[in-house]
């Protein structure tokens, strides 16, 4: 059985930094794709960034220059660096990854975390 689960999320105000982290747990043979979702009130998950395996990374453009995501492949572990916040950041985080699991047929299966909330104040 395959987990990933967040941590980091809070309350922070206008220019603040947030670090997030995912961690992956359990019989996994490869994870692929790593990344950061968002979703806002009534509004659509968005993709925030995302990091595959080799290392290419893509951002939303709205946290270019502000937000970095990295990975370490043998903590099974992505982060959500995210610096100078904006009140529009605030949403609840999702953590995504692409795992392909000890006895798996497929490349990998979509697993979502919990998500964490992040609030940036005015």
């Amino acid at each position: 059985q395959v987990q990933v689960a967040e941590s980091g999320g809070g309350l922070v105000q206008t220019g603040g930094s947030l670090r997030l982290s995912c961690a992956a747990s359990g019989d996994i043979f490869r994870i692929n794709t790593m990344g950061w979702y968002r979703q806002a009130p009534g509004t659509q998950r968005e993709l925030v960034a995302d990091i595959l395996r080799n290392g290419v990374i893509s951002y939303t453009e709205s946290v270019k220059g502000r937000f970095t995501i990295s990975r370490d492949n043998a903590k099974n572990t992505v982060y959500l660096q995210m610096n100078r916040l904006k009140p529009e950041d605030s949403a609840v985080y999702y953590c995504n990854a692409n795992i392909k699991a000890y006895g798996d047929y497929g490349e990998g299966y979509e697993y979502w975390g919990q998500g964490t909330q992040v609030t940036v104040s005015p």
